[in-house]
């Protein structure tokens, strides 16, 4: 049967469970579809996909093609509506079926939905397979209608029926389609785009799955910073304050399963503690957003939240936006997570939750415009993980803590006290 795989957030060889249906279905067209919706402007002032967030998709789908070659594939990469382009690949190279990771969100299910509709017209099934979370959706100990509001409770109920398969090996009786396309990559330039020189707080982390497998390594084994995870995780600059993995697994370059795998070995060789725990603990935080946005559907993007708190108001100043977005709040921490985050396309998931806290609690501006710039900028933008934490820091979503507000000066105190990260950045 010939077979299309259309590469979504899994631009990876190995564990990719999605890939292997394919390969197993028959010889298989390999297809990325760049959402023409993600190079445009918002009405926020800046790009709904950022320019670091593109350049390391970029550099993870020229990665994936090198990988596909050497299997005898090539990658087919469009810029379009994901359901048109598809559809038309369909029809030019005589395609049976199509098969693809299965999303939760509205725009992707939207375009789920769609292509169903317009395979139908050619007699082709599309075959969707759940493979994003650590745990499969079918092996919860309860239906995601059931899902725990407070993941402290997920987790427990999680942990006393754990079930997490084994990663996939790539699957060896692979046959490729040759492509009747042009299939070269476009730069950021041809994008639109203006391509940037490194900060020098860059952290510089290249996309694809090659990288994410030596990052991998890097951190358990190389360096063994697992070891002291907890205890560093709250760290605002550098490399080895925390895994870096997010960048990874956001655009699906190394599955969680393969991290968990990795937990378990590392446990199992060298130490087993407090910070092997937790990074699995942050794996199910991962899950649990997903699952939420599953359950809650379009709430999640929805100014009232996951709560539906049509009570909650928020401010629409524009200009005291973009000077938080600058990094010209006035508050020192604030503002120098701000020019970290502008300037780099990262930023600590302390940092993280300070900046947004602050946006939310201290300004009390609209905190969709803030995940919607999170959006654009980060790196390792997670479409569950940021909307989830930020309908959460904004009151509005899954905390059991009524109004639980960052206060900057305590955090700065506990987390940058004698304030080398705000002097490292305020004296740019």
């Amino acid at each position: 049967m010939r077979t299309l795989f259309w590469f979504r957030n899994d631009l990876r060889l190995s564990d990719n469970i999605a890939l292997n249906a394919a390969l197993e279905a028959g010889p298989t067209l390999a297809v990325y579809i760049l959402d023409k919706k993600e190079l445009l402007n918002s009405n926020l002032g800046f790009k709904k996909t950022g320019v670091f967030r593109l350049k390391f998709l970029l550099e993870s789908l020229e990665n994936l093609k090198e990988n596909l070659k050497v299997k005898g594939g090539d990658l087919v990469f469009k810029i379009g509506n994901p359901e048109e382009e598809v559809f038309e690949l369909c029809k030019i190279h005589d395609i049976e079926l199509v098969i693809a990771t299965k999303a939760v969100t509205q725009d992707e299910t939207s375009n789920e939905t769609e292509l169903s509709s317009k395979l139908k017209t050619l007699n082709i099934d599309l075959r969707l397979i759940w493979q994003n979370t650590l745990v499969n959706v079918k092996d919860l100990p309860f239906g995601v209608r059931f899902l725990p509001d407070i993941f402290t409770t997920f987790r427990q109920r999680l942990e006393a029926n754990l079930k997490i398969n084994e990663p996939e090996t790539f699957y060896l009786n692979s046959v490729f389609i040759g492509a009747k396309d042009n299939l070269a990559l476009p730069t950021l330039e041809e994008l639109g785009y203006n391509s940037t020189q490194p900060h020098k707080y860059s952290l510089n982390l290249l996309g694809g799955e090659t990288a994410a497998l030596e990052h991998l390594k890097y951190y358990f084994w190389d360096t063994q910073n697992i070891k002291t995870y907890k205890e560093t995780r709250n760290g605002f600059s550098g490399l080895g304050y925390s895994s870096k993995l997010s960048f990874y697994l956001s655009n699906g370059c190394i599955s969680a399963r393969q991290v968990y795998a990795e937990i378990i070995k590392f446990e199992k060789e060298v130490v087993k503690n407090d910070s092997t725990y937790w990074l699995f603990f942050e794996l199910l935080w991962r899950d649990y957003f997903c699952f939420v946005a599953l359950k809650y559907g379009i709430r999640l993007f929805k100014r009232s939240g996951i709560k539906h708190d049509i009570y909650k108001t928020w401010k629409k100043n524009k200009t005291e936006f973009k000077k938080w977005m600058d990094g010209k709040t006035g508050h020192s921490l604030v503002d120098a997570c701000m020019k970290d985050l502008k300037a780099t396309g990262f930023l600590s998931n302390r940092g993280r939750q300070i900046v947004a806290s602050y946006l939310c609690h201290n300004l009390n501006i609209e905190w969709w415009w803030g995940a919607s710039y999170f959006e654009s900028v980060l790196i390792d933008y997670d479409v569950c993980s940021n909307w989830g934490n930020w309908n959460y820091i904004a009151g509005i979503g899954n905390d059991p803590r009524e109004n639980r507000v960052f206060n900057p000066d305590l955090q700065a105190e506990k987390y940058d006290k004698n304030g080398e990260y705000q002097k490292m950045w305020l004296e740019e």
